[in-house]
């Protein structure tokens, strides 16, 4: 089984999230994406972030329950690092392939995280086109150095079965939206009492259920 691991603050989770996991499951061949909705980012302030019932709620809101999944996983790992979250998650689940999935913003911060370089040697990684952001990125430290570990685009469809350290940049459409900018149009209307909206729209509703339990299901039925 292949597996797709977005995490995050889900601060709120919006139809950028959406749009990431449903290109990482068609370029990237997996059976499943997870929505990891953090109980806390180290690199982020606690001030505005959102509970993580109603983070979790919102991340919930985007999934279908089968392929794409929300869950607070971490929390019961007891985890706060990424490297020791995805260490955890290949031992509780040992016959699944993971791939980490970040944004291009994420690649160019990448040095920041405790231990990166164990997360790039621990499971592939695929980096999903930001606007702004995508080819600074490229140019920083993380991409530099991992560079003799990068795939051309048209691996990404056996990224899941390369032993880590592996990454490709994944093409495709761009989606500008960010959570920030939800809670930026929030925060307006809020005190002007006049609604205003983020660049992109929300996502279509969807069929299925929104109600997967905070571990993620072992198989999608076929």
């Amino acid at each position: 089984m292949r597996v797709g691991v977005l995490g995050g603050s889900f601060n709120p989770a919006h139809a950028g999230h959406l749009h990431i996991a449903r290109m990482a499951l068609q370029k990237l061949r997996l059976d499943q994406v997870w929505l990891l909705v953090s109980p806390g980012n180290p690199l982020k302030e606690n001030a505005g972030m959102m509970r993580l019932p109603a983070r979790l709620a919102s991340a919930r809101a985007l999934a279908d329950g089968r392929r794409i999944i929300a869950t607070d996983i971490e929390r019961h790992l007891a985890t706060r690092f990424t490297l020791d979250t995805l260490r955890a998650l290949k031992r509780r689940f040992p016959r699944v392939k993971f791939v980490w999935l970040m944004g291009a913003d994420n690649l160019a911060q990448f040095p920041r995280w405790l231990g990166w370089m164990g997360i790039a040697r621990t499971v592939p990684f695929a980096v999903l086109p930001r606007p702004s952001y995508t080819q600074s990125a490229l140019a920083g430290q993380a991409a530099r150095r991992l560079a003799p570990a990068r795939r051309a685009a048209r691996q990404a469809g056996v990224l899941a079965d390369l032993r880590a350290p592996a990454w490709v940049l994944l093409q495709g459409r761009q989606n500008a939206l960010s959570a920030t900018a939800i809670r930026s149009a929030a925060a307006r209307t809020a005190a002007t009492g006049e609604e205003t909206s983020p660049a992109s729209p929300h996502p279509p509703p969807h069929p299925g259920p929104r109600n997967p339990s905070a571990a993620p299901p072992k198989r999608p039925r076929r």
